[in-house]
């Protein structure tokens, strides 16, 4: 050691500082890696806990917020980014500090924080999460990655478009790549529309309220909060951007409630597809968690017609209650299994049947799935969404109809189901939801619908209504 380094005095040691921001934050994405949860799930419980603590305001909300959707939606361009910035596979990075370097890529390459502050802060935390060691790590990468804007990152660690369209398009939009392939064979068309589907998916959605009718009204709702009207369902409002939904006396009651546009248009639909007959017994055979089930039982009070709600899952079941309480027409809820139902064929006038899906049409909202999913999934659901169809079916009588819905463009989940069992049931048609849906554009060519975040602003949902004529 040099006689200089010798009298350099020591620098005392620094404790690193909690950000209870970025804290909370890597708190979230922990728990979506380590027990597959939700983040729409884990993160209010977090936020909440805060707000009691005192460590939160409202802005540090809406940033904590930002930091885990942003950083989920995002991964994929990130992850490939972190890559390029490291020496090693992104396999061999201990999640944790993947998880640090994610934060502060998104800081850095997806928000307006300066890049001093988004590069110390993230250091900080991997201080307190991972230890000085590793935070020295952390240090480096995200020094590598601040030293280009996003746009030059993706110009970079993306293949050209004309040498594989799909994957550049995964690596531009975060999307893994079966995901690209398969929403691009649903949409159809070339590379515009696909582009703008991927990127409505990665744009924070609206929250959506619907006044349930003969419960509530949306001018009831407009005079409790701030809300632009809805796009296309008669009930919608949407809410401006950090409005709560929770504050709303009809939501606390439940004349109200928390449902994406693309759900209650599928509702709608349903109860307004013509039927011959009597028109006095509704059936949602998957009604969990009871948004659906809620609006369906509202529109058959009007009309002095009766909800039965099944719901395999006793808990889920009890969720159904507890969105179902309070209707003033009658109803019931069950745990049942719809593929070996209680009922009687042909005990219904109109059914809907919301199956278990992918829910690859709701990636605004859960980003995460797209990473957790796998093509071979598609395999796991396909008997099941066929064996409620087929049920549904049965449950319906001559006459009555049928709404098979999915939270899925996939066409494996979708048409395909339909087609398979309408040649093995027989009896039923298809009839067109395209005129149930009025003012509502670009719904393809029919009988049923397909809705697209970027096309309606709302979840893919995907309806086909079936009559049943023998």
């Amino acid at each position: 050691m040099s006689e200089q380094a010798r009298r350099r005095p020591h620098k005392p040691y620094r404790r690193p500082q909690k950000d209870p921001v970025r804290m909370l934050a890597f708190e979230a994405l922990r728990a979506v890696d380590e027990r597959d949860a939700y983040a729409n799930l884990v993160l209010p419980p977090l936020l909440r806990k805060a707000r009691e603590k005192g460590d939160f305001d409202g802005r540090d909300a809406a940033l904590a917020t930002e930091l885990v959707y942003g950083t989920l939606r995002r991964q994929g361009t990130y992850d490939a980014i972190i890559s390029a910035c490291v020496d090693r596979p992104l396999r061999e990075v201990d999640p944790p500090v993947l998880d640090v370097l994610a934060l502060g890529a998104h800081q850095l390459l997806g928000t307006r924080i300066p890049t001093h502050a988004a590069v110390s802060a993230s250091v900080e935390l991997a201080r307190v999460v991972l230890g000085d060691g590793r935070a020295k790590f952390v240090n480096a990468v995200l020094r590598k990655i601040s030293q280009q804007d996003l746009d030059a990152w993706v110009a970079q660690v993306a293949p050209p478009y004309d040498e594989d369209p799909e994957d550049h398009l995964a690596v531009v939009h975060s999307h893994p790549r079966w995901v690209v392939s398969a929403l691009w064979d649903s949409l159809g068309g070339g590379r515009a529309g696909i582009e703008d589907l991927l990127e409505a998916d990665n744009e924070r959605p609206e929250v959506t309220l619907v006044a349930r009718p003969g419960r509530s009204t949306t001018d009831e709702l407009a005079e409790a909060t701030e809300t632009l009207p809805g796009r296309w369902s008669p009930y919608a409002l949407r809410m401006a951007e950090g409005g709560e939904p929770g504050a709303i006396e009809a939501v606390k009651d439940g004349r109200a409630g928390v449902q994406d546009e693309g759900s209650q248009l599928v509702a709608i639909a349903l109860a307004n597809a013509p039927v011959e007959g009597p028109d006095a017994r509704w059936l949602d055979g998957c009604a969990g968690p009871g948004g659906k089930a809620a609006l369906l039982a509202a529109l058959a009070s009007e009309r002095g017609a009766a909800l039965l709600a099944s719901e395999k899952q006793p808990h889920r079941a009890r969720l159904v209650e507890r969105a179902l309480a309070g209707n003033p027409g009658p109803y019931q809820v069950i745990a049942a299994d719809g593929t070996r139902p209680p009922w009687r064929p042909g005990s219904f006038d109109r059914v809907l049947m919301d199956v278990p899906c992918s829910g690859l049409g709701a990636l605004r909202r859960r980003p995460e799935a797209r990473w957790r999913r796998r093509p071979e999934d598609l395999d796991g659901f396909a008997p099941l969404q066929r064996a409620l169809l087929t049920e549904a079916l049965s449950a319906v009588r001559v006459g009555g109809v049928v709404g098979y819905a999915t939270c899925s463009p996939h066409l494996a989940e979708t048409r395909v189901v339909v087609d398979d069992v309408l040649k093995k049931v027989g009896g039923a048609e298809l009839i067109d939801a395209r005129p149930l849906l009025p003012g509502v554009p670009a719904l393809g060519d029919g009988p049923d619908v397909q809705l697209w975040p970027h096309l309606h602003g709302t979840d893919a949902m995907y309806l086909a209504l079936l009559r049943r004529t023998a």
